[in-house]
């Protein structure tokens, strides 16, 4: 009867974390897509109207050891709570900056910034959570359960925010200010919501081996007489890695939309459906999630995963500079763009569990590290925009093969790095 408790807590942990997931990826994806509607409305250029999604990253770069003490303090729990707290004013903060209208723009920034903490302090609870609550080897399976989730998301907060409109009779299409009103209202409160139910929800606490400063296993192992996360090596270089993965699959998840211009045509023959062309990198993720839930660590590890899909993200990457040379028609962009997002899908799910593995009592500390890490969504979208802007977009993909080629070296061997 213990046993069926508590591999029925441990389901209901992994669903309710899913949705913390899902969380992140819908604020993610309300911030890309306002990146539109915003150049529109207040004849910005692409590198400001991307600003807002930069914005919403870079608390994880200032939150990142805030939300690990407020862990430490209050528990995993409680600090998912407060996150959805942080969401709903920067929702409500978005409604305000809406009735301002032309005078709002800087409130818009302003409400991106208070949603990256939100997202700061989940991401500091959810990753590391998923990670541990069960074998270390086996993370990346249980976070690709939430990749699915969470990019799932991107492009649901874009067609929910398109239905909420037109159940309300807004229109279809952004026009003014007026029509986001009511929908950030509506949004606002459903991530109250979630913070009351979060905070009823019987989710257990845990730790990882030798976390917990009392235990015999804190001195022992790998991380016995360090006092710095700085000595572990391989920490860092995954914290290295995230930041340019997370830079990566940004741009891939909320830039689609940039190739719907080039009319889906190749020599003169429509080869895709113009309004599929947002779902293409969400598409491509989940596949790469679905393969990492059948294959790890059965069939090949983590490590393997990464180093795979590293390499297949590379290759979308050449094929996307090829089309900036018109070498390989523009038209192919959202299929290979598609490509590069499914080279995207093991990052997270490998490179979290990878960095964390051996920290004992530094766990927390590396999750605050690896989420300072993903600060690189603040740096790759309006880097892509100023490229976009001078450019075109597929130009802008140039940042992406460095990135790949850094992250297939720390699948290779820069998760084994060792002080010794």
């Amino acid at each position: 009867m213990a046993q069926a408790q508590k591999s029925q807590s441990f389901v209901l942990a992994i669903a309710f974390i899913g949705l913390m997931f899902f969380a992140i990826g819908f604020a993610f994806g309300i911030n890309g897509f306002l990146a539109g509607p915003l150049n529109t409305l207040y004849g910005i250029n692409k590198l400001l109207g991307y600003l807002v999604l930069g914005l919403s990253f870079l608390p994880f770069l200032l939150f990142a050891k805030p939300a690990t003490a407020t862990i430490k303090k209050i528990g995993y729990k409680k600090t998912m709570a407060l996150s959805f707290v942080f969401f709903a004013v920067s929702f409500a903060l978005y409604a305000i900056a809406a009735q301002l209208g032309a005078k709002g723009l800087t409130l818009f920034y302003v409400s991106a910034f208070i949603g990256g903490i939100g997202n700061a302090y989940l991401n500091a609870t959810a990753n590391p959570y998923i990670s541990v609550i069960g074998p270390i080897d086996s993370a990346a399976k249980r976070i690709c359960v939430m990749g699915i989730c969470n990019k799932l998301a991107y492009p649901v907060a874009i067609v929910f925010f398109g239905v909420l409109m037109s159940a309300l009779n807004l229109g279809n299409e952004i026009t003014e200010f007026s029509q986001m009103v009511t929908p950030f209202y509506i949004i606002m409160g459903i991530f109250l919501l979630l913070g009351l139910i979060t905070l009823v929800m019987p989710l257990p606490e845990v730790k990882a081996e030798g976390e917990d400063e009392d235990s015999p296993a804190a001195e022992s192992g790998y991380a016995a007489g360090k006092t710095s996360i700085m000595q572990f090596p391989h920490a860092i270089m995954g914290a290295l890695a995230l930041f340019i993965y997370t830079g990566v699959e940004t741009m891939s998840l909320n830039t689609a939309s940039e190739f719907v211009g080039l009319n889906a045509m190749l020599d003169g023959v429509t080869i895709l459906d113009k309004s599929l062309v947002i779902w293409f990198p969400s598409f491509g993720m989940v596949l790469g999630y679905l393969l990492g839930v059948v294959m790890i660590p059965k069939v090949m590890s983590q490590a393997t995963a990464l180093r795979i899909c590293s390499a297949i993200g590379a290759i979308g990457s050449i094929g996307m500079i090829l089309c900036s040379f018109d070498v390989i028609a523009p038209a192919v962009a959202p299929w290979l763009l598609l490509v590069v997002a499914f080279g995207c899908s093991m990052g997270a799910p490998a490179i979290w569990p990878l960095s964390l593995k051996d920290l004992g009592k530094f766990t927390k500390t590396g999750s605050a590290l690896l989420t300072m890490g993903i600060a690189g969504g603040a740096v790759f979208p309006p880097l892509f925009g100023l490229l976009a802007d001078a450019y075109s977009a597929t130009v802008g993909y140039w940042l992406c093969l460095p990135c790949f080629l850094f992250i297939f070296y720390f699948a290779v061997s820069g998760y084994k790095l060792r002080r010794k």
